[in-house]
């Protein structure tokens, strides 16, 4: 992995808070790329590769060279992104390689610039690294950003507390500084535990998505620090930026294209009247298949009329899946067929 020091001489990284280039090195492996060989080759267009040591010889379009020496005053801008278009470039001796997207690099200038304060430190750390690459906060235009970081409040909970509990409406969403918290819901008057809890994970937006009642209890196994956002920020600021929601016709041609269908009504409902080639993901089962799906593919999520598909997909989007929502669901597709 690259070190803080060796990412605190690039120029695109310079003004980053040590904390955030703590977290930045914890991710970024260094590759290494052997004596002749062109480092640059192959490189996706949304990459910055950066020369942390040995020497590259840089040729430029339309004629003219440069050698970069890892460690020196020109190595701090990427390779790729010279004054003048690079047309290759080739390793002079042994050399190694940060290689950074360019999304993580402005996910990171955004919430370094933006997250200040109390409220704006403490979230800062709640949402550190895998949160700065994928996942609803990634997503986020800058502005909403600063607006979400001014109107989070910071509470305590001591251990035994019930934060949420199964029935209640839904009121706020809650972000984990720091502690413990598990998840339970009452099955057939018995406790079922679904989830234990950690800094960094989120609860409470499913009942605020799908506009109904708590469907699980929240208890705090530690004391601990949450930050919570009310309904009405929480919709302004999170839910709408993220739900993307497309009708029947533009989502069949997704589907042609590769995207899936993601059933999330309960298997009997399911088996009853499913889209063709539908997967069944009940909403209760949703946080199962985050380890499961393919990342890199395109969903579109659906149930009777909208609601439980919309919690669905905001469950996927704070994990960085691409899941669209069936506008009106089943029951728009029905009034089309």
């Amino acid at each position: 992995m690259a070190r803080p020091e060796q990412l605190a001489r690039l120029a695109p990284l310079a003004g980053l808070s040590a904390e955030r280039l703590a977290e930045l090195a914890e991710v970024s492996p260094v590759e290494r790329a052997a004596r002749g060989s062109d480092p640059l080759r192959e490189r996706r267009p949304a990459q910055s590769v950066f020369l942390l040591e040995g020497e590259v010889l840089v040729a430029y379009q339309g004629g003219g060279t440069f050698v970069v020496v890892g460690g020196s005053e020109e190595a701090r801008a990427a390779l790729n992104r010279q004054k003048n278009r690079v047309a290759r470039a080739r390793a002079i001796t042994d050399v190694e390689l940060l290689v950074l997207d360019d999304e993580t690099l402005d996910v990171l200038a955004t919430w370094d610039q933006v997250a200040t304060g109390e409220a704006g430190a403490a979230i800062s750390g709640a949402l550190s690294r895998g949160h700065l690459r994928s996942g609803a906060f990634a997503q986020l235009p800058a502005a909403h950003i600063d607006e979400l970081l001014k109107r989070f409040e910071r509470v305590g909970a001591a251990r035994g507390d019930t934060v949420l509990r199964e029935g209640d409406e839904g009121d706020y969403y809650y972000v984990i500084e720091s502690g413990r918290f598990q998840v339970e819901r009452l099955v057939g008057g018995a406790r079922v535990v679904l989830a234990e809890l950690k800094s960094g994970d989120a609860f409470g937006e499913e009942a605020l998505v799908s506009e109904a009642k708590r469907n699980a209890s929240v208890i705090a196994l530690t004391d601990g620090e949450l930050l919570r956002l009310t309904r009405a920020d929480f919709n302004q600021l999170l839910r709408e930026p993220l739900l993307r929601r497309v009708a029947f016709e533009q989502a069949a041609e997704k589907v042609l294209a590769g995207a899936l269908w993601l059933d999330v009504r309960y298997p009997s409902e399911y088996q009853y009247d499913k889209l063709p080639g539908a997967i069944n993901v009940p909403l209760a089962e949703v946080r199962n298949m985050f380890a499961v799906l393919d990342r890199s593919r395109e969903y579109i999520a659906y149930c009777q009329s909208g609601r439980r598909s919309a919690a669905a997909a905001f469950l996927f989007a704070q994990r960085g899946f691409k899941v669209w929502v069936l506008e009106g669901g089943l029951k728009a597709a029905e009034k089309r067929a």
